[in-house]
């Protein structure tokens, strides 16, 4: 399938499994659950991101940082909720939150196990079963941006920054 682009709706069925961050230890959380993103996003402003991998070193020092510092900003924009999604499960999605510092669902970390989002609606990493590096906003369930990085190391069109810009 060819990924989404603007004007596109959020297609029915996408689900993902999660972990909800209920404290700070990394070393505990519960069973993963399904979050059925075709639901909770259907009325919602929602920037979404994708990284290669949870704690690897370009999505650890350069993606998800700028996200956390800038939630607020977000906020201001009318952002309901943002998310990141890379192929790992839930549990290290969960911990990589924790030692993040996130609380609560102010970045949810949801686990795209196969790629399935990102091979259907997205962009795979090329790197065999890893997502790309790319960033959609969805508003009220229809995509009003949707770009993929050049280079699996680049942080630049994903990043918070350009996310912010295009709100």
């Amino acid at each position: 399938m060819a990924p989404l682009k603007v004007g596109d709706s959020l297609p029915e069925g996408v689900k993902f499994e999660w972990a909800p961050i209920t404290d700070a230890d990394p070393t505990a959380c519960g069973l993963p659950q399904e979050y059925d993103a075709s639901k909770e996003w259907a009325n919602k402003k929602v920037v979404l991101f994708s990284v290669p991998g949870a704690f690897t070193p370009g999505c650890q020092a350069r993606h998800l940082p700028p996200y956390i510092e800038n939630v607020d900003k977000f906020r201001q924009k009318g952002v309901d909720i943002i998310a990141t999604i890379a192929s790992n499960d839930a549990w290290v999605m969960n911990a990589w939150g924790k030692v993040n510092g996130v609380k609560g669902d102010d970045i949810l970390f949801l686990s795209d196990t196969k790629t399935f989002f990102s091979k259907q609606h997205g962009w795979p990493a090329g790197m065999g079963d890893r997502n790309g590096r790319w960033a959609m906003i969805f508003d009220h369930g229809k995509v009003t941006y949707a770009e993929n990085e050049k280079s699996a190391g680049e942080v630049t069109v994903s990043g918070a920054e350009a996310t912010l810009a295009k709100l």
